[in-house]
Parts: structure tokens; C-alpha cells; sequence
């Protein structure tokens, strides 16, 4: 990281938090970090007068407590950092899901060569993109590779390249009727928390196939779980969960998601693999870059758009 610092950042003095004190701190005007709870806990923010500028390591913003900040503080997320590797994962879950893949394994160790499991295909399917933004256009872009037609949503319904129909927010229900494949990647707001409830997923085609590589929370848990232990031939893939205790890198699980035989599931893996965090730093600090520059920074928040944690 000292080194990545240096070429992005030349001139600017900076240390890390854990090995600096609070009176250090009074001249700080910006500030990178991952969890604001697990590296300045300790810390009185409020005090850090010149404090102007926050920017995540991480894509998403909730969570974050904003109200610890000086007023006036403005926030970044790392907009973009994980599309690449997020994407690649989503497909993968997508494809697992949809050739059976779990249940196929099994076969195979049991000595099973037929029947084969029901095959879902990418190819010439639509698939609808909740969230088309840096990871939703990358998600895109690989589908493209598959003859998968592809729709999206956003916030104002504006068509975007790589897509061939655009739903606006409020038409999600009716979005998801169209669609054999819907992934979910839009963050967690107050807007999107528990959007995709029961009505939702009863929009859903029976057969279709649903990946979750956004936030667990924009979707009800129960409803989800309800759905598919009542609807044998809807298959989910899910990469993200609504309690991720990361001190001591558990999943709370209220319902058994991996015992289901039309789930697919991983550990909020997605954004990881080699070379991974070079990028994403790379990417923060391209952001703060710009913020010492005098220039506007990319991917400012409205903190008013999010729940408090």
C-alpha cells in the first residue's frame, strides 16, 4: 500500500490510523478506509475539524455511520472497483445455478450418468439487471457472450449501451415478469431495502433463476426462503447474506439457504482472487487523487439516502 500511496498521492503526507494518535490527526482534510467501526472505533471524529472528505475502500455505503463525522463531510464509494471480479462471480452463480451443477457433482460421485439434471441456458434468454451500474454493465458485457438478451433497471429508466429495454425503479414488479435470469446489484438504501419481497418473487417466472451479488438486504429474507422451498423449479444463487459477522468471519443463518436443493450459495466471495486488492486500491486512491487535485471526486453520496446502521 506505501508504495501505491506514494505514486497516486506525491506530496501528500498521510499514516495509517492504527499507528497514529488523535492530536496527529487535526490537520487530516481526507481519509481512506475499509470499516469505519474496526479502524477508528476509538476515535472521536467529530473532532477532526478539517476533515472534508471520506473515501470507502469498498463499493458499498451502507452501514457507514455517518452521523460520527464532522457535518459537511462528503463520502465516496468505490464505484466500480469490483465490477471486473463481482461480475465474473455472478455468471459463475448464474451458470452453477442454472446447469445444476451442485446436483450434477453428485451424480457423478454416486456413479449416476443419467438422467442429467435439467439444463437452464444463457443462450437466447433474457436476463434483467437490477442496478445498472458499474457491475450491472460488466454482467452485461459477459452475458453478451451468450446470445442472453439483456434488460436492466435504474433509477430513471434511461436506456443505457449494452441494454435493450430499461425499466425505472418503480417498475420493478413489472421487470421481473420479463426475465428468465435476474441478477441483483443495486446497493442498499432506504429505497431498495427489502424491494424484492414476496409480491416480487411471486412476479417472477416459475422456472427463473435469481442472483444476488448486491446487498442481502434489498431482498426479504423469509419471503426468498418461502419461495423456494414452495416453487421446486425457481432456483436462487446467492453470494451475499443478512448477517455477515466478519470479526469472526461467520453467516447468522435464520434459514438454511445451503440445504436447499435449488439454492446455490457462497461466502461473499466475489470480490476476491489475485490481484484483486492492487486494483481496488488503485482505484481508491485514483478518487482521492482527484479530491487533492481540486477536482471533483467521483461517486459522491448522499448520506441521506441510507438507513443508519
Amino acid at each position: 500500500m506505501d508504495r501505491g500511496v506514494k505514486e497516486r498521492l506525491p506530496g501528500i503526507s498521510w499514516q495509517y490510523a492504527a499507528t497514529g494518535s488523535p492530536h496527529e490527526w487535526e490537520g487530516v482534510e481526507a481519509a481512506l478506509v475499509g470499516s469505519v467501526e474496526r479502524e477508528l472505533g476509538n476515535v472521536d471524529l467529530r473532532q477532526l475539524r478539517a476533515l472534508r472528505f471520506v473515501q470507502r475502500l469498498y463499493t458499498g455505503m451502507d452501514g457507514v455511520p455517518f452521523e460520527r463525522f464532522p457535518p459537511g463531510v462528503r463520502f465516496a464509494g468505490n464505484v466500480g472497483a469490483y465490477a471486473p471480479f463481482v461480475s465474473e462471480h455472478a455468471v459463475a452463480l448464474a451458470l452453477a445455478a442454472a446447469r445444476e451443477i451442485p446436483r450434477a457433482n453428485t451424480l457423478v460421485g454416486s456413479g449416476i450418468l443419467r438422467p442429467v439434471p435439467a439444463q437452464r441456458l444463457l443462450w437466447r434468454r433474457t436476463a434483467l439487471i437490477l442496478g445498472f451500474g458499474e457491475i450491472g454493465r460488466a454482467i452485461a458485457e459477459r452475458l453478451s457472450g451468450f446470445g442472453t438478451h439483456i434488460l436492466g433497471l435504474n433509477r430513471s429508466g434511461r436506456n443505457a449501451p449494452g441494454c435493450e429495454r430499461m425499466f425505472a425503479a418503480d417498475q420493478l414488479t413489472e421487470a421481473v415478469r420479463e426475465a428468465d435470469f435476474v441478477f441483483e446489484c443495486r446497493p442498499l438504501t432506504r429505497s431498495t431495502e427489502r424491494s424484492v419481497d414476496a409480491a416480487v418473487l411471486a412476479a417472477m417466472r416459475p422456472n427463473a433463476v435469481f442472483v444476488n451479488v448486491g446487498r442481502a438486504g434489498t431482498v426479504d429474507e423469509e419471503a426468498l426462503y418461502r419461495h423456494l422451498s414452495t416453487h421446486p423449479e425457481f432456483r436462487a444463487a446467492l453470494d451475499v447474506w443478512w448477517q455477515e459477522d466478519y470479526a469472526r468471519g461467520r453467516i447468522e443463518l435464520r434459514f438454511p439457504f445451503a440445504k436447499l436443493s435449488n439454492c446455490v450459495c457462497t461466502p461473499h466471495s466475489a470480490g476476491f482472487g489475485e490481484g484483486v486488492e492492487e486494483y481496488v486500491l488503485e482505484r481508491a486512491l485514483t478518487n482521492l487523487a482527484r479530491f487533492f487535485r481540486g477536482e471533483e471526486p467521483l461517486y459522491v453520496i448522499d448520506p441521506g439516502e441510507y438507513a443508519k446502521p
